[in-house]
This record gives structure tokens, C-alpha cells and sequence, in this order.
């Protein structure tokens, strides 16, 4: 099932240059801080956490804190992401220890670092059966079969592991999709996927009780070009059936008319961000691998 014609060596290149979706990561912070609200609510102690799609890795200290004692993995696509993540949390170490090491013994004072893996969140360089606990904050609406994803997931979790996903829903940029119409005939932003399709997938892919909801902040701003400039760090245009080329100064001021149009009765431009959340566990199975039926008898404990 496509999501979306989805040009994935475009989405690798349109993430290659951290500084270019640096301006955006409030809002992936703000979502992580909601996810990690719902995971509170899960009692769960995972050996082995995977972040699928971790981008620059802002999210592995947290996941870190929160389960000190796993092996705390971080996998993204772009090499540059993750170097760049890592310059930034070793030189925040080296801060916090200079100031530790007045304080604390060193024993109190080391802290595990994550391992870092640059792969393909579809196509996962891990075991069957290895993780725990699989987190993915807004990255699963990059790729273009969604359906296979979570397939690749399930192999990956062990049997009762949780899966915790964020992503944008359908009406993400329903005002850019708006302006462009107008400016031109080619498509310009992603057809997210409806959470209940997300939830019908989970299940397909041998997942239990899947739980998804959903939620629309709205980012305002005082100049369109300012907002243009966040769809972009947001990731711009992947589609394979984009505008090739530079977009002539006509176009471009067409657009900005036709964003200027929208301009709410608070005098700024409004920009929708529709936010899907999903949660779900890989169950005990019910079939072996060679399709026979499992019997689990529990028997009752002898009293003393």
C-alpha cells in the first residue's frame, strides 16, 4: 500500500544537510515530549530500544534516561544526521563532566552512550527477535509502503515488544496543498496516510491492540515566505512526480498570493500540522513457522 509515490533517494538527499530541517526540530520536540507521555502509561522494562529514523538522535537521551539499563539504538538513513547528533551530545558531555567531576565520583558520573547505525528503517541490520522497544518520531510517513515497514518492525521486536510510532496525518499542509493548486498543476506535499488505514495495517502485520489517535496543532506565522521555509525544513517534496527544476518567479509569486489570501482574521497565516500516534504490541503467536497451531495450557499451581 503506497502512501504516497514517494522518491526515496530523494528523501535521503533532502536529509543529508541537518542545518536545512534544524529549524523545524521544535516541533519534533514537542511531539517527542507527547509520545513519552503515552510511554509512561505502558509498563514496560525493554533490554534493547530502537529509535527508527532517530534523524540527529535528540530523542536517545531521553529513551536513554528512561531505560537506563538497555542498549539504546538510534538508526537513520543519513550518515550526516547522525554525525552531526553525536558532535553535539559529545561536546554537551564534555560540559556536563567538567561540571560532574567537582561533584560526583566517576562511577555515579558515566552515563551509556547509544549506538549509532546509518541503514534503511525498512530493511533493519538487526536480528530477528532483538528489540524490546521500537520508538519512530515522525519518520514513518517518509517512506512509501508503509505496509512493509511494519512488517520489517514485527520481524525485529520480541514476542510481547511494543511498537511507538508518531507521524503526520492527511491534513498536515492542507493550506501549502491549497496555495499550490492555484500556482500550478504539479504536486507539492505528501498524501499522508489516514490513521485508521495505519491501524488496519498494524493488524495485517500480526500486531495486537493497536491503538491510534490523533491530534492538529497549528504553527502561525506573519510572512508566507517564513512559512514556506518550515514546510521545507519539515522535508520539502519528495514525490517522484514533483516539479523538476527551479520554480519560476511567476509560480512562486503566484503562490505567495494565494497564501496571502488565507490570512486569518488574527492577521497571521496558519499552517496545519494533523499529528498521528500509534501504539502497538507483537503478540504471543498463536502458529508455529510451519503453520501448526500453538495449545497453551496453564495449569493451576498446587496449594501447599
Amino acid at each position: 500500500m503506497l502512501s504516497s509515490p514517494i522518491d526515496l533517494q530523494q528523501v535521503r538527499q533532502l536529509f543529508s544537510d541537518p542545518q536545512r530541517s534544524a529549524g523545524t526540530d521544535f516541533l519534533r520536540r514537542e511531539i517527542a515530549g507527547r509520545m513519552r507521555e503515552k510511554l509512561e502509561l505502558v509498563k514496560i522494562q525493554p533490554a534493547c530500544v530502537l529509535d527508527a529514523g532517530c534523524g540527529a538522535g535528540a530523542d536517545l537521551p531521553e529513551l536513554q534516561r528512561s531505560y537506563p539499563e538497555a542498549l539504546v539504538i538510534g538508526l537513520d538513513a543519513s550518515p550526516a544526521m547522525l554525525r552531526s547528533g553525536e558532535q553535539a551530545r559529545g561536546s554537551a558531555r564534555q560540559v556536563l563532566g567538567r561540571f560532574l567531576s567537582r561533584l560526583t565520583p566517576a562511577a555515579l558520573r558515566a552515563e551509556p552512550a547509544p549506538a549509532l547505525i546509518s541503514g534503511d528503517f525498512a530493511d533493519l541490520p538487526l536480528a530477528p527477535r532483538s528489540v524490546d522497544l521500537i520508538w519512530s518520531n515522525l519518520a514513518l510517513h517518509w517512506h512509501p509502503q508503509p505496509h512493509a515497514l511494519f512488517a520489517e518492525w514485527r520481524r525485529v521486536l520480541r514476542t510481547e515488544g511494543l511498537l511507538m510510532f508518531s507521524c503526520f496525518g492527511p491534513d498536515t499542509l492542507t493550506e501549502v496543498r491549497a496555495a499550490f493548486a492555484e500556482a500550478d498543476p504539479f504536486p507539492h506535499t505528501l498524501q499522508f496516510v489516514d490513521m485508521h488505514d495505519f491501524g488496519d495495517m498494524l493488524i495485517e502485520n500480526g500486531f495486537s491492540t493497536p491503538v491510534m489517535d490523533m491530534e492538529k496543532l497549528t504553527l502561525t506565522y506573519e510572512h508566507p515566505q517564513a512559512l514556506l521555509e518550515d514546510v521545507r525544513a519539515l522535508g520539502g517534496n519528495p514525490l517522484e512526480n514533483r516539479l523538476r527544476g527551479l520554480t519560476g518567479r511567476s509560480r512562486y509569486q503566484r503562490l505567495l498570493e494565494a497564501l496571502e489570501k488565507q490570512r486569518q482574521p488574527d492577521g497571521r497565516l496558519h499552517l496545519t500540522i494533523e499529528v498521528v500516534y500509534g501504539h502497538a504490541f507483537k503478540p504471543v503467536p498463536a502458529k508455529t513457522e510451519s503453520g501448526e497451531a500453538i495449545i497453551r495450557f496453564d495449569l493451576p499451581r498446587r496449594q501447599r
